[in-house]
């Protein structure tokens, strides 16, 4: 691993954290209007583009190409996230000028927690080459239950990672504070915009299950591996307020995810077929990969944009 490259995209993120903080900091708890979140949001994605362009030159085009399907596939699956938690906020009733703040510290919870996954998962492919697999048959199956469920939409109701985070979370009543700890009394509480946050970071921690895996089938670089998971979840906060009341407008993104998730689960299944069938030896270019990723992501959006949901639909 360039030691250089390494230490350039420590640096970009920590900036960017910077930014964000010193962002809040200098706006304080306000309402994020749509050009603001387009405006960071065309940044997280040209600086993930700048980023695999420095990949292509320092380390080849295939590791290039893997970065690039790997961060496509982690933006994607991240639009999955931003709708899961338009119903966290709703159902923790946060008030819409303390979500960017929920965001920006979920979102850095999910990055020391998606590091700390992503180490593991390294390393046990490394040692045991048939996690691998295992990893394959778990996508396979993931991606036909989110097919036949249409995705990884809540019902209605308080969703489990709430109730979760309650046993272990005391909160406050209220939304007085944009504090993470306030005073009652002669007693410290929680308030509501910390447990927002906690339920935030478990969540990612249940896309990870799906996210990590999927990109493991891309390539066994941990660098490119983190540095495109990475780069997916610092655009979230922006994609968040960009697309958070869309989610009917992309109704068949789910069904490509799904899609996606298949098709990478086979991608890495195939050596158990060739350890039962030689004769059975197929090998898929991550060019390839990339393009049907891009294929089908892509179409699922236009078809969604194709074919809106009715309102008759929508109340149903």
């Amino acid at each position: 691993m360039d030691p250089i490259l390494l230490t350039g995209f420590v640096a970009f993120v920590g900036f960017a954290l910077f930014i964000d903080l010193f962002w809040l900091r200098r706006k304080g708890s306000h309402v994020v209007p749509p050009r603001e979140a387009l405006t960071f949001t065309a940044i997280w994605v040209a600086s993930a583009i700048v980023f695999g362009i420095i990949v292509f030159f320092d380390k080849g085009a295939q590791t290039a190409t893997e970065f690039f399907t790997g961060y496509l596939i982690e933006y994607s699956l991240s639009i999955d996230n931003v709708f899961v938690f338009t119903m966290v906020f709703v159902a923790l009733k946060t008030p819409k000028r303390l979500q960017q703040k929920a965001l920006i510290f979920g979102i850095i919870m999910s990055l020391v927690m998606r590091f700390g996954m992503i180490l593991v998962g390294a390393a046990l492919v490394e040692r045991f080459e048939v996690v691998l697999y295992g990893f394959g048959i778990f996508l396979l199956f993931t991606g036909i239950q989110m097919l036949r469920s249409g995705g990884h939409m809540m019902g209605d109701g308080e969703p489990g990672a709430i109730r979760f985070a309650r046993r272990f979370v005391h909160v406050s009543t209220d939304y007085d504070s944009d504090q993470f700890r306030v005073r009652h009394g002669s007693k410290l509480k929680w308030t509501p915009l910390f447990l927002a946050i906690v339920v935030i970071g478990i969540i990612d921690l249940i896309f990870a299950v799906d996210s990590i895996p999927a990109i493991f089938g891309i390539t066994k670089d941990p660098f490119v591996v983190f540095t495109s998971n990475a780069f997916a979840i610092l655009g979230l906060r922006s994609l968040y307020f960009l697309l958070a009341d869309a989610k009917d407008r992309f109704h068949y993104l789910s069904s490509g995810l799904a899609i996606v998730l298949i098709f990478i689960g086979a991608k890495m299944a195939i050596p158990i077929v060739h350890a039962l069938i030689p004769a059975v030896d197929v090998h898929i270019d991550p060019t390839v990969s990339l393009g049907v990723v891009v294929l089908i992501l892509g179409g699922s959006i236009v078809f969604s944009l194709l074919r809106p949901v009715t309102s008759t639909k929508r109340k149903r």
